[in-house]
């Protein structure tokens, strides 16, 4: 079957990842490398971050349970901190290749694990920025928020979801996302799956399984 429908991540696919600031940041606070990784990755279903994406506590909560989490693992870390730095940078290439889809006619979703936290589905800390991104995520034909449906990757019902409003299937399906752990339940379910480790190397892909001429986008 014909792949006519891309599905992007947008943190670390459509803007720059969040883990080189992550690693900033640690370095300001004299934190270890990959430290807010790591505090992410302990019990990752129901830990601070995956409440706050599946909006069950609010900022408030997200920063005294992030706090206690760093706390137990010996360091002093507030979750306000963290999200202080997590919108990326828009990539002008991923922004190209969005209006080159459209064009010809493919259909284009996203996916996001986003927080009820500055504005828009970017989370973005300035009015500025969250017009951007909003007219970026303007050229989606659907945009699916954990922080509004209550679910997250990799849970695959929200891949389900998106599958449910383009009535497709999986195989139709093109998946970009910047995390293995949220590629796997995309390539179960039968979409072929791309793990973002650069902009250049995600289109290069994207190109390959679109079987489309690499360099158009």
């Amino acid at each position: 079957m014909k792949r006519d429908t891309v599905i992007f991540d947008f943190g670390g696919v459509v803007t720059s990842s969040p883990f080189a600031a992550f690693n900033r940041l640690e370095r300001e606070h004299g934190l270890p490398r990959d430290f807010v990784r790591k505090v992410n990755a302990l019990s990752p279903d129901d830990n601070a971050w995956a409440r706050f994406e599946r909006a069950e506590i609010d900022s408030a909560g997200f920063d005294a349970a992030f706090a206690a989490e760093a706390r137990a693992l010996g360091h002093e870390l507030r979750g306000n901190d963290v999200l202080a730095v997590l919108a990326g940078d828009i990539r002008p290439r991923m922004v190209h290749a969005l209006d080159w889809l459209k064009r010809h006619g493919y259909h284009i979703g996203c996916i996001t694990n986003n927080v009820p936290a500055g504005e828009g589905a970017g989370m973005e800390r300035t009015s500025e920025r969250a017009i951007a991104v909003s007219e970026v995520l303007a050229r989606f034909d659907c945009v699916i928020e954990s922080s509004r449906v209550g679910i997250r990757k990799p849970d695959p019902r929200i891949y389900q979801m998106m599958l449910a409003h383009f009535s497709k299937p999986a195989s139709a399906c093109v998946y970009l996302d910047d995390l293995g752990i949220n590629c796997k339940p995309a390539a179960e379910l039968g979409m072929h799956a791309i793990k973002v480790t650069g902009e250049a190397q995600a289109l290069d892909d994207l190109a390959d399984a679109l079987g489309v001429e690499r360099g158009l986008f």
